[in-house]
């Protein structure tokens, strides 16, 4: 969701997720236990974020920020209407549209509290977006004196409020815009740029700073999906290429030949997979096989990518020359390619050229490819965003750029002496060798793997649902191969196992053991079999698709009747040892009875001596009983196992029924002095986590703590608590063995348990729900509203204290202060606080004297209290002051009144083709 958000819906970039696992026997396995997953961002399609073709729309984000974000946070962030801005065509969309968006955005922050991103990570992310757009409303005008160029008057408070929103000087950011400086033998020249120079280094700050916090994203993403993982340790992992396909527009770019030629080299992988190594199985295999052709683009490919006379070659050529432009590379290209069969030169005076792709004829416009492919970025504007205030713009250009075109922030980029100007050593890779290396690597990848492919068609070339276009469907069946496969699946052998495999998989079908894994074992399994159209060749077997199916029905058969002679034989193997066992009871009753009647005689024997002696038997002192040492005077009384609460099942030793003799832990009768330490320690851990982390985000504004918080008690006290609460209460408790909460929720006949995991991002997330909350207090009110999953139950009801003089908060009475102002204070604050409720003193005198002196602290700096727990919480953009006056300067500029600001998509009708 996170990256689908971020990226272009109508436009598809080539990424990879790759997801390992240290042990996947079955796909069903890696799908239940997923270890992680790493992204690999291979093109993203910059230009969209500074023009858009008709009938497209720039990156979601934008317009997800402009639907979700509240009225202050947009002017917090410096944003005013959406119909102000260029980068984005002054264009929204309807209220439905905006309704929409803003429920994607919130599913977009939701997956970045999930994967773990700071809050302050998030908002620096958005305010970079902000300066961005601002940076577009930025217009230059010529100088008639010298020559240069300055900026627009009307454009002084966009410019101002790019500064603020990237957390840099004003003054800094215009020298960036308008003039180079370079220095020379020790003395600095400066040179100023012409108006379109200018608005190219207005563009490339924008693509690059937005190219740059994609990329940080991706690589984000990747360190805490898998932040324990080994990278020596070799995993098994699934990758997933997803690009949107063959691309031929209107007006094509210097994009779609990018995208055009992955798309050339991943047609030539599957031809390769599946005419090429198939067909060379066939006959190296000696199988009578008629040839299929098919359409090999590997010439296309040469032209594109040959060395030093391929396309992107002439490229990185003119690119690299100062006085080159567009018609040169256009004349090069015309040069080099004109005996070609693939590549044909433009009529007339326009300026492009025509590629034979295997998809048909492309038509490429010229404009721009040099300046795009160079990726220039104005002198000193590195040096600048690093010294930003805005800590993430600082680290986006302070990493360095992989060959492959990656962001990398935890390695520094190396910055040569005197090269200021040149942005840094990675500056000199060129886009289109970024990409040409990324693509190497990929197919690296894709060749030492194991493929699978899914072709995708496109229904019509209007993007419109609902229309099927058979024509265009036929044409896209043509050209990607795809009758050239059926016919290959039809008449060819999808599964070819090796005599061994083969031998070991089904060699069960013979009904013996010990099967040689040879070629006449598969051959004796297949004639028991009476299978048909299989052919063997000299090291495998191969077998149509039906095939596996018709073995695998004659492997259940045999499973089937595996499963009826188990059952006979444990019937008969409980049967022997049933009439054995009756047979021992039997005997040993028959002993019993004879010991009990020879038992009887002798009593008999005995009783008729005595009476014949006729003498009296002399009494017997009593003998007294001993003096219970118990002070209730009541004897001991062995433990009596009853139910550990009316909505649990009963379990040993749960309950005395003298409340005085010390009680066993559960499972446990003696626990020895290690464990009752590491207990102890464990607990005194939780007790300061909450008290250094949690205290101060769960009090509520009146100083206590909420109704539903019940301290450190344990699972059975929870439990005993709801006994005889309605169906719904609920309440949270501090979990003794880790730090986190534990929320105890009063079911249908019993008492569910729902581990509340603190994230290191200060999130609160049930195990098992796919959100994230700011608080544990916003935890509690949205599951008022929202089941929790699976069984969608609602908190109702919140279960508060038995009374106020039996509190849950014993076992957090040592946070108090110890320090001798502390004891000074308490007075004056019980007496300033009359209105506290006394079931809170207990747990929050030691917090309400933090706070006493936090506040103090505050005012003493002259700093405003914030009115809650959760203000005083919140991550603010580190912004320049002068965003406000940038913002009162634009709206002096425009027609747009002060009730327009932030009206989201009210402002505006204008809705974009879908």
């Amino acid at each position: 969701m996170l990256l689908c958000s971020w990226h272009q819906g109508e436009v598809g970039q080539p990424r990879q997720l790759h997801v390992p696992q240290s042990e996947v026997p079955h796909l069903v396995t890696f799908l239940c236990a997923v270890q992680g997953a790493k992204l690999n961002e291979y093109l993203l399609e910059k230009s969209r974020v500074v023009q858009q073709d008709a009938g497209e729309r720039n990156f979601h984000i934008f317009y997800y920020m402009f639907a979700g974000l509240s009225s202050e946070q947009k002017e917090m962030y410096g944003l005013l209407d959406p119909s102000l801005y260029r980068y984005i065509s002054g264009r929204f969309g309807t209220q439905e549209v905006a309704e929409r968006w803003k429920h994607k955005y919130q599913e977009v922050c939701n997956a970045l509290d999930m994967v773990g991103f700071q809050e302050q990570e998030q908002v620096d992310m958005q305010a970079i977006l902000a300066g961005v757009l601002s940076l577009g409303n930025v217009t230059f005008d010529p100088e008639e004196s010298n020559g240069s160029v300055k900026v627009n008057e009307a454009s002084r408070g966009w410019l101002k409020a790019a500064a603020g929103q990237f957390g840099v000087q004003e003054d800094e950011l215009l020298k960036c815009l308008i003039c180079t400086t370079s220095v020379t033998r020790g003395e600095q020249i400066q040179r100023f740029h012409t108006q379109q120079q200018a608005e190219d280094a207005r563009d490339s700050i924008a693509k690059v700073a937005y190219g740059r916090v994609f990329g940080w994203i991706v690589s984000k993403i990747n360190e805490l999906l898998a932040e324990n993982v080994d990278p020596e340790v070799e995993l098994r992992e699934i990758g997933i290429l997803d690009i949107f396909g063959f691309e031929n527009f209107a007006v094509n770019r210097f994009e779609q030949l990018c995208i055009n030629l992955a798309n050339e080299q991943l047609q030539h992988f599957f031809n390769h997979h599946i005419f090429q190594l198939e067909q060379a199985a066939y006959k190296e295999e000696g199988l009578p096989w008629e040839t299929i052709t098919f359409n090999n683009n590997e010439p296309i490919l040469n032209l594109l990518l040959a060395k030093p006379l391929g396309l992107l070659s002439l490229l990185d050529e003119q690119s690299a020359f100062p006085q080159a432009t567009d018609k040169t590379f256009v004349d090069k290209l015309n040069s080099s390619f004109k005996r070609s069969l693939h590549f044909q030169p433009a009529r007339g005076r326009v300026l492009g050229f025509s590629i034979m792709h295997y998809a048909g004829k492309v038509q490429y416009a010229a404009r721009g490819f040099l300046e795009k492919n160079r990726d220039t970025l104005p002198a000193n504007i590195r040096e600048l965003f690093i010294n930003s205030i805005t800590p993430l713009l600082s680290v986006l250009f302070t990493a360095t750029i992989s060959r492959t075109g990656t962001l990398m922030p935890h390695v520094k980029a190396k910055v040569v002496p005197g090269a200021e100007d040149k942005f840094h050593s990675t500056r000199k890779q060129s886009v289109g060798a970024q990409f040409r290396h990324s693509l190497m690597v990929l197919m690296e990848r894709m060749y030492s793997a194991d493929p699978h492919f899914v072709r995708c068609i496109k229904p019509n070339n209007q993007k419109e649902p609902g229309v099927l276009d058979n024509q265009v469907m036929l044409l896209q069946l043509r050209y990607n191969g795809l009758l050239e496969t059926i016919r290959i699946r039809r008449d060819g052998f999808s599964w070819r196992p090796s005599f061994e495999e083969f031998a070991e998989r089904y060699g069960i079908l013979l009904v013996k053991p010990g099967v040689p894994l040879t070629k006449e074992s598969c051959l004796e399994i297949l004639q028991s079999t009476e299978l048909k159209g299989w052919i063997c060749g000299k090291s495998r077997l191969f077998f149509k698709y039906w095939h596996q199916e018709q073995l695998a029905k004659h492997v259940e058969r045999l499973e089937r009747a595996a499963v009826i002679i188990q059952k006979v034989f444990r019937g008969f193997r409980c049967r022997k040892s049933f009439l054995k066992l009756s047979a021992e009871l039997r005997a040993r009753a028959q002993q019993l009875q004879e010991e009990a009647e020879r038992e009887r005689l002798r009593q008999l024997a005995l009783a008729a001596e005595a009476q014949e002696r006729n003498s009296f038997p002399v009494p017997m002192p009593r003998k007294r009983c001993p003096q219970s040492s118990h002070p209730s005077g009541q004897s001991q009384q062995p433990p009596v196992p009853r139910p550990r609460s009316k909505l649990t099942e009963s379990t040993p030793f749960d309950n005395f029924l003298n409340p005085s003799v010390p009680r066993p832990v559960l499972g446990t009768e003696e626990q020895t002095g290690e464990e009752a330490k590491m207990r102890k320690l464990k607990r005194g851990a939780t007790v300061r986590w909450f008290k250094e982390t949690q205290a101060q985000k769960v009090v509520q504004d009146d100083g206590a703590f909420p109704s539903w918080l019940h301290g450190m008690i344990s699972r059975r006290e929870a439990e005993n608590l709801l006994i005889d609460k309605p169906l719904g209460c609920f309440l949270v408790r501090i979990s003794q063995s880790r730090p986190g909460y534990i929320l105890t929720y009063r079911g249908e006949g019993r008492c569910r348990h729902y581990m509340i995991q603190v994230q290191p991002n200060a999130r609160y997330v049930i195990l098992g729900e796919d959100r994230a909350h700011a608080s544990l207090t916003e935890l509690v009110r949205y599951h008022q509203a929202v089941g929790i999953q699976p069984f969608m139950e609602i908190l109702t009801v919140p279960c508060g204290q038995k009374s106020s003089e039996s509190l849950c908060y014993e076992n957090l009475e040592d946070l108090t202060l110890s320090s001798q102002a502390d004891k000074e204070e308490a007075p004056s604050e019980k007496q300033s606080c009359p209105s506290l409720p006394s079931s809170s003193k207990p747990a929050m005198q030691w917090f309400r004297r933090t706070k006493n002196i936090q506040n103090q602290e505050t005012s003493d700096k002259g700093r405003a209290k914030p009115s809650s727990a959760e203000c005083s919480r919140r991550a603010f953009p580190r912004l320049r002051s002068s965003i406000h006056l940038a913002i009162q300067e634009i709206q002096q500029f425009t027609s747009t009144p002060m009730s327009c600001l932030n009206r989201g998509a009210h402002c505006t009708e204008d809705v974009l083709p879908k």
